[in-house]
């Protein structure tokens, strides 16, 4: 038998991989240089805005005379962006609250850290109170800052952490709740999930702020944040449950069968066995569902709350500023974007952990 012969110089190198990927076909080729058409008439544009010619340097609009960006609106302007109108004297107070909780996750993620358990409970129990605590004041000299001086990114991580903490486990008891096999159980689980992704999260927002107020006893308020928080964390577990459930009708029915045979109580065969293989089947989906909490926090604005985004727009109509609201829009989508990226690459590194038993790992 005569050898192979070796393959044609085409397929070797940059040119191959060009001719395999990018003119493997004729319509290969069309998307091609069509791709490259735009690459063309966008980026240099862009580029020339937002680098070449713009504006760094000055703490004033006078300083921003060129035709591109005026990056010092976002340079004077930060500390609002981060903290909103949070009193400049006590930010140090958001500081040391998100150093704490920067500390306790990089415990976590120390493989051969001790009692992970413990250090994973008080951030979810603990820690919550102590940044309340430092955030709103009032106790140990710290001065009350009410939280309608709150806001920025401050504010936006605020709402997105306490949505996305309450969601998961609220979602996880519906999903249980709606596949129980008690009928008073399962419908009410199912009226509660049906209502709330049946109601535009606008609504819910509106409601809590405006509406809830008229029904409570003449005297009894509550804070408007508060309102809004624990509104979306019933709006976003109700998605969540839904890809809870999604992952939970994922787990083979040999999975169930085993678990009974093996004299486990309903709570131990979902904590054991059931819900670890629910909850990796369906990370994609509840990270999604997250991102789409976070990306939504955007929303308050309608019921008086600045984040990030609405702090943007009202720095961006004064009128010492006019005119570079674009340059605000740009900062508020890449720091949307990070957040959105970091999360992303971390599930799916998480995934690929979880699943490397099916790689033969």
């Amino acid at each position: 038998m005569r050898p192979s012969a070796p393959p044609p110089d085409q397929s070797l190198g940059a040119l191959g991989w060009l001719r395999a990927n990018l003119f493997s076909s004729v319509g290969n080729t069309l998307l091609t240089f069509v791709g490259v058409a735009l690459f063309l008439i966008v980026v240099p544009p862009v580029v020339e805005w937002a680098v070449l010619e713009a504006t760094v340097a000055g703490t004033t609009k006078q300083a921003c005379d060129g035709g591109g960006a005026c990056w010092v609106f976002i340079k004077v302007h930060l500390p609002q962006f981060i903290y909103g109108f949070y009193p400049e004297a006590e930010r140090w107070r958001v500081n040391l609250a998100f150093a704490i909780l920067v500390g306790l996750v990089a415990l976590l993620f120390i493989r051969p850290m001790p009692k992970k358990g413990w250090i994973a409970a008080f951030t979810a129990v603990v820690f919550p109170f102590i940044a309340y605590l430092l955030f709103f004041g009032g106790i140990f000299g710290l001065p009350v800052v009410p939280t309608s001086e709150w806001g920025g990114l401050f504010l936006t991580l605020i709402i997105a952490g306490v949505a996305i903490a309450a969601s998961l486990p609220l979602g996880i008891l519906l999903a249980l709740g709606r596949r129980s096999e008690m009928p008073v159980v399962q419908a009410v689980c199912t009226v509660f999930i049906e209502f709330w992704r049946g109601v535009p999260l606008i609504t819910v927002l509106f409601m809590a702020s405006v509406m809830l107020p008229l029904f409570l006893p003449g005297g009894v308020t509550f804070d408007k944040l508060l309102r809004a928080m624990v509104g979306w964390a019933l709006f976003a577990g109700a998605y969540t449950a839904e890809v809870v459930r999604g992952g939970l009708a994922g787990v083979p029915p040999g999975q169930y069968e085993a678990a009974k045979a093996l004299g486990l109580g309903y709570w131990r065969r979902m904590r054991l066995i059931i819900l670890p293989q629910a909850l990796r089947i369906a990370i994609p989906g509840i990270v999604n569902s997250f991102l789409a909490i976070f990306k939504d926090t955007t929303l308050v604005l309608i019921i008086g709350l600045f984040d990030l985004l609405g702090i943007i727009q009202a720095i961006a109509t004064d009128p010492e500023w006019l005119g570079y609201a674009v340059e605000g829009y740009v900062f508020a989508a890449a720091v949307f974007w990070a957040f959105c990226y970091a999360m992303s690459k971390y599930s799916m590194r998480v995934e690929r952990q979880l699943n490397r038993h099916k790689q033969g790992v």
